[in-house]
C-alpha cells in the first residue's frame, strides 16, 4: 500500500496527561502523520469519533473518569463495521491486565517508556491493515450497489419480456393488451388475500400474464372465427393449453413452473367439466383457479367487437351462481373480498377503446 496513503489515516490519541499527548503528536508528526486528533478527558472519546471518524485509536488505560477498559467497551458498543483498531498505551506489563484488554477488542498494546522504532512500527502496521480493509468494505458497497442495479433492471427487463409474451397472444385475437395487465392484476390480489408471500405474488403477477400464450399456435381462421366454433374447431382451439405448456417447457426457474401450471389449468373447473384434464377440486394447481376467476370476470366486463360488456352486477351474479361449478369457493371469497381494488385496476387499465360506462 502507498506509504503517502497511509499517513492520511486519521489518528485519535486519548491520554490525560498532557505531556503523553505532547510526546506522541511529535513523535507521529515527525513521521508524516498529520491527520490527528488529541484528546485529554476519555468521556469525550466517542463523540469525537462519531464527528471526525478515524482509523486508527491510540487509548491510554489508566485515566479519571473513564479508564480505558470503559472506552473500549463504548466503542465496541457503537457496533460499526468499519471501528479502526485500537493500540492501548500502557505502564502495565502485567500478562492478565493485557489479555483483558485485547479481550475487549484492543488490537495491541504499545508499554511505556515508548521505544520510538517499535511504536511507530506498530502504528503503521495497523493502519494499512485498517485501510485495507476500508477500501474493501467501500469496492463491496460499490460492487453491492451495481448488483443491485443491474438485478433491478433484469427484473424490469424480465417483466417486459413476460408481458410482451402474453402481449403476442392476446394480439393474435380480438383480446387487448389491457386485459394482460387487469387479469395479471386481479391475480396477484387474490393471491395476497389467500395467504401468498410477497414473493409469491410477484411471481403470480408476472406469470398469469402468458396463461393464453398458446393462442399463438392456433390457426387464424379458428382463432379469428367471429360465430361459434364447430366441434372439430372447438377441440383444435382448446389445444392452446398444451401449445402454451409447451412453449414455457424447458425451463425449472419458479416463475416458469408457475406459468406453465396456469397456462395448463386456468380453463379447468371445481366441478371437473373444464378442459384439457377434466381435474377437479384441490387437484388443480390453486395458481390455475385463481386465474380461471381473473380470467373470466376480465372477459365478462370488457367489450369486444363480438359482445357488450357485461353490467358489474351481471358478472358477480354469475361468479357467484358459479360457485362450487366453475371456479374454488375459497377463491370466490377472496375475489369479493378485493373486489374494489379488481375494479380499480380495471379502470386504471381500460381498454383504448372502452368508453368510460
Amino acid at each position: 500500500m502507498d506509504e503517502n496513503y497511509i499517513k492520511t489515516g486519521g489518528i485519535i490519541v486519548i491520554d490525560d496527561e498532557p505531556t503523553n499527548l505532547k510526546l506522541v503528536d511529535r513523535m507521529l508528526r515527525a513521521q508524516g502523520y498529520l491527520n490527528l486528533q488529541l484528546i485529554d478527558d476519555s468521556r469525550e472519546v466517542v463523540t469525537r469519533y462519531r464527528e471526525v471518524g478515524a482509523s486508527l485509536i491510540l487509548l491510554d488505560i489508566n485515566m479519571p473518569h473513564l479508564d480505558g477498559f470503559a472506552v473500549l467497551e463504548q466503542l465496541q458498543a457503537l457496533d460499526d463495521p468499519l471501528l479502526p483498531p485500537v493500540i492501548m498505551l500502557t505502564a502495565q506489563s502485567d500478562r492478565e491486565f493485557l489479555l483483558h484488554a485485547l479481550s475487549l477488542g484492543a488490537r495491541d498494546y504499545i508499554t511505556k517508556p515508548f521505544d520510538r522504532a517499535e511504536f511507530m512500527m506498530r502504528v503503521r502496521n495497523q493502519l494499512e491493515v485498517h485501510l485495507a480493509k476500508r477500501m474493501m468494505h467501500e469496492q463491496n458497497v460499490v460492487l453491492e450497489e451495481m448488483v443491485r442495479l443491474r438485478t433491478e433492471e433484469v427484473s424490469r427487463t424480465r417483466l417486459q419480456v413476460v408481458r410482451r409474451l402474453g402481449l403476442a397472444a392476446e394480439y393474435r385475437d380480438e383480446e387487448t393488451g389491457e386485459h394482460v395487465l387487469r387479469m395479471s392484476r386481479s391475480c396477484e390480489l387474490i393471491a395476497r388475500e389467500l395467504g401468498w408471500s410477497e414473493d409469491q405474488c410477484e411471481l403470480m403477477l408476472l406469470a398469469s400474464p402468458m396463461h393464453d400464450i398458446g393462442k399463438i399456435g392456433i390457426p387464424d381462421r379458428i382463432l379469428l372465427k367471429p360465430g361459434k366454433f364447430e366441434p372439430d374447431e372447438w377441440e383444435i382451439m382448446k389445444t392452446h393449453v398444451t401449445i402454451g405448456v409447451r412453449m414455457l417447457e424447458g425451463d425449472d426457474s419458479d416463475l416458469l413452473r408457475l406459468a406453465r401450471d396456469i397456462a395448463l389449468a386456468h380453463h379447468e373447473k371445481w366441478d371437473g367439466t373444464g378442459y384439457p384434464n377434466g381435474t377437479a377440486g384441490e387437484a388443480i394447481p390453486l395458481s390455475g383457479r385463481i386465474a380461471a376467476i381473473s380470467d373470466v370476470f376480465d372477459a365478462l366486463t370488457s367489450p369486444r367487437p363480438y359482445k357488450r360488456a357485461w353490467p358489474l352486477d351481471e358478472a358477480l351474479a354469475l361468479i357467484e351462481e358459479n360457485r362450487g361449478k366453475h371456479f374454488d369457493p375459497a377463491v370466490v371469497d377472496a375475489f369479493f373480498k378485493v373486489l374494489p381494488e379488481i375494479i380499480e385496476a380495471h379502470e386504471h387499465y381500460r381498454d383504448r377503446n372502452e368508453v368510460p360506462s
